[in-house]
């Protein structure tokens, strides 16, 4: 049995876990991200893969960062969440831990995770994820391995485009489906509804004090799981928009499988539901022909690490 080390370093929070080749983590550290300081940041990942390092016959390391990773898998050029700008990240953590490292973007591990030990793990060829959080991240998988692209930043599937001159997106552009399929549309349509129908939004503005400004998407959640009308429709618009993306995804690259992952996913068929609907009614006219279901991602917050890890394994 051979054992590596995955690292998630997002903005808030740096998780470590010893990982087998089965996929199993045997033992988790957890640390907060001072992420305004790049040096104060490498010095906890260090901490750590030393701490879980200590005692165990280690082969690799791989981390798991939130932002652009160069092709050779080693320099984070941009983070939008952390200080990083170019930063030399594979070279001093190697050097610090005595290991060999890999450096890949977050989406990416998360979705090789699900796609090697979790939702897709039946599949041996191709996967789509797409991440649901605060924003849209996304996976590829096709001949069996992660598809980087030639500059080592593809799958950035948030940012298509899906409503010409829509909402504006943080990338820059209008309308990507960012703005209409993340958490945070979540909560921009739950207000809009909360203000506009407040009757209709009794059990979400009760949980909010009556302020349609003051919701936030558990709040949402919670309030569609009872019923809530502004609420359930309010994950009806973000499925509807999710279903049609992956509908795409499935007429350009014909995946075995299209998971769908990150925190919204804790709805279930809130979202799943009208998610399916959509994405059925856009493949209409294929009629016969095969095509991937969609199905909720299956690692949780463990993927990062088991996917970094594991990608470190076979680097």
């Amino acid at each position: 049995m051979t054992l590596t080390i995955g690292v998630d370093v997002g903005g808030t929070k740096v998780a470590g876990g010893v990982v087998d080749d089965t996929g199993a983590v045997l033992v988790q550290v957890r640390r907060d991200t001072p992420a305004e300081d790049v040096g104060k940041t490498r010095d906890v990942i260090i901490e750590v893969i030393s701490e879980l390092a200590a005692g165990r016959t280690v082969d690799a390391v791989g981390i798991g960062a939130a932002g652009w990773i160069d092709a050779s898998r080693s320099t984070v050029l941009f983070a939008p969440n952390l200080a990083w700008r170019d930063e030399p990240l594979r070279q001093y953590v190697s050097a610090a831990v005595g290991l060999p490292v890999i450096v890949e973007n977050d989406a990416n591990v998360a979705a090789w995770a699900e796609f090697r030990y979790g939702a897709a793990r039946d599949a041996d060829d191709s996967m789509v994820m797409f991440t649901i959080g605060t924003g849209v991240g996304g996976g590829i998988v096709l001949g069996g391995g992660l598809v980087r692209g030639a500059h080592g930043i593809a799958a950035e599937l948030g940012h298509m485009l899906t409503v010409p001159d829509g909402h504006q997106c943080g990338c820059g552009r209008l309308g990507c489906i960012e703005q209409y399929a993340s958490g945070n549309a979540l909560v921009r349509f739950a207000r809009a509804g909360a203000r506009q129908e407040p009757n209709r939004a009794a059990a979400l503005l009760e949980l909010s004090g009556g302020d349609a400004e003051a919701i936030t998407g558990p709040m949402v959640t919670a309030a569609a799981q009872s019923g809530d009308p502004v609420s359930c429709e309010a994950f009806a618009q973000i499925g509807r928009w999710l279903g049609t993306s992956l509908a795409d995804m499935a007429q350009i690259l014909d995946p075995q499988a299209l998971v769908v992952g990150g925190g919204v996913i804790d709805a279930g068929d809130l979202l799943l539901g009208p998610t399916r609907r959509s994405f059925a009614e856009a493949l209409a006219q294929r009629g016969r022909l095969p095509v991937a279901d969609i199905r909720p991602a299956e690692l949780g917050n463990s993927a990062g690490v088991i996917g970094a890890a594991d990608l470190a394994r076979l680097s």
